[in-house]
C-alpha cells in the first residue's frame, strides 16, 4: 500500500502540469454540470415560481408534489397527450437514428475512395457547409421552398408531377419526412468528418498488404476499412440510443405551426410549451428529468448490448 501511494506521488508530481491543466476542466464539470443538479428539486416541489430564491427558506420549506413529491411526473404520464407525444418523440428519432446514422458512415467510405484529393477535399467542404448554418435560416428556407408557390412546388409543376402547389408544412403527415431529411441535408457532410478521421488513422500498411493479394478497392472497404473504425461506429450509435427522446429542439420549433401539430408537437416542444407559456416550471422540470432518467437507461442497454455483440463499448 505504501508503496502504491509513493508510486501515485511521484506519477502526480512528475506529470504536475498536466493534472493543473486537468483541475481546471474538473471544477468546470463541478460548478456546470453537477451544482446545477441541485435545482432538480423543482420538479417535486408543488408549484414554483421564477421570483423564488432555489437557496431561500421559502423555497426549502414550500409544499412538496403530491404522491410524496412525483406528483408532476405521474400527471405527465396520465396527461391524455402522453401517448401521441410519445410517439412523435420516438418516430422522428428512430426513422432519423435508421436513415441519418448509416448515410455519413456510407458517404465517409465513398469519399474516402475518391482518387482526386482536390475534388475529395471539394465535395468535403461543399457536404459540410450547410451546418454552420443556424436552423433560424434553414428553417426560413425549408418554410419558403416548402410553400405553395416555393421552388418545391414550382420544380414538381414544371416537371408535370403535380398540377398545383400546396403548402407541405401545414400537413402533419408530411413533417417526419422534412425533419429527417432536413436534417439529412444539413448535417451529412459534418456528421461523417469524425468517420474521416477514424479511417485517416488506420495504417495503411494493411492495405497495401491487401493488395498484394489481389483485394479489390470494395472488399478492402468491406474488410479493412469498416471493422478498424467499427469502435467509433459503436460508441456513436450508443450515444444515438441515449438521446432517442432528445429531438431536435431548435428545428423542429422553427417548423412547427398549429397546422403540423399533430405530428410534430415532440417532448421538447411540450415542456417548452407547458414552461414558456402556461409558467408550469415544476411540471416542466419533471419532465425534464424524466427525459433524463430514461435517457441514463437507455445509454446503459446499449451499451450493454453493443459489448455482447461487437466486444465494443463506451465503459
Amino acid at each position: 500500500m505504501k508503496f502504491q501511494t509513493a508510486a501515485l506521488v511521484k506519477r502526480l508530481n512528475r506529470e504536475k502540469y498536466l493534472q493543473i491543466m486537468a483541475i481546471f476542466g474538473v471544477l468546470w464539470m463541478l460548478i456546470f454540470n453537477y451544482l446545477p443538479m441541485y435545482g432538480l428539486l423543482v420538479a417535486f416541489k408543488r408549484n414554483f415560481r421564477v421570483t423564488q430564491n432555489l437557496f431561500s427558506k421559502e423555497f426549502l420549506t414550500s409544499a412538496w408534489a403530491p404522491y410524496c413529491g412525483f406528483g408532476h411526473f405521474i400527471a405527465f404520464l396520465r396527461d391524455p397527450e402522453f401517448p401521441n407525444i410519445l410517439l412523435n418523440t420516438l418516430g422522428i428519432s428512430i426513422f432519423g437514428l435508421i436513415f441519418c446514422f448509416p448515410l455519413p458512415i456510407i458517404f465517409a467510405l465513398l469519399l474516402n475512395e475518391l482518387p482526386s484529393t482536390r475534388y475529395k477535399k471539394f465535395v468535403q467542404t461543399i457536404s459540410y457547409l450547410p451546418h454552420f448554418l443556424s436552423w433560424v435560416i434553414m428553417g426560413g428556407i425549408l418554410t419558403t421552398w416548402l410553400s405553395d408557390t416555393g421552388f418545391f412546388n414550382e420544380m414538381l409543376i414544371k416537371l408535370g408531377i403535380i398540377k398545383e402547389g400546396s403548402s407541405y408544412l401545414a400537413y402533419p403527415r408530411y413533417f417526419w419526412s422534412i425533419v429527417i431529411i432536413s436534417n439529412l441535408w444539413k448535417e451529412l457532410g459534418w456528421s461523417a468528418i469524425i468517420y474521416l478521421a477514424a479511417i485517416a488513422g488506420i495504417d495503411q500498411e494493411i492495405y497495401e498488404a491487401a493488395e498484394l493479394d489481389g483485394v479489390g478497392r470494395f472488399r478492402k472497404m468491406w474488410s479493412i476499412t469498416v471493422p478498424c473504425i467499427m469502435g467509433t461506429i459503436t460508441i456513436l450509435f450508443i450515444l444515438a440510443i441515449g438521446g432517442l427522446l432528445n429531438s431536435n429542439f431548435e428545428q423542429i420549433l422553427v417548423l412547427w405551426n398549429p397546422l403540423n401539430a399533430p405530428r410534430s408537437t415532440v417532448i421538447d416542444i411540450y415542456t417548452y410549451n407547458v414552461a414558456m407559456r402556461s409558467m408550469r416550471f415544476s411540471y416542466a422540470s419533471a419532465i425534464g428529468f424524466f427525459k433524463s432518467v430514461v435517457a441514463i437507461i437507455l445509454l446503459i442497454s446499449a451499451n450493454k448490448m453493443t459489448k455482447k455483440i461487437n466486444n465494443f463499448s463506451l465503459f
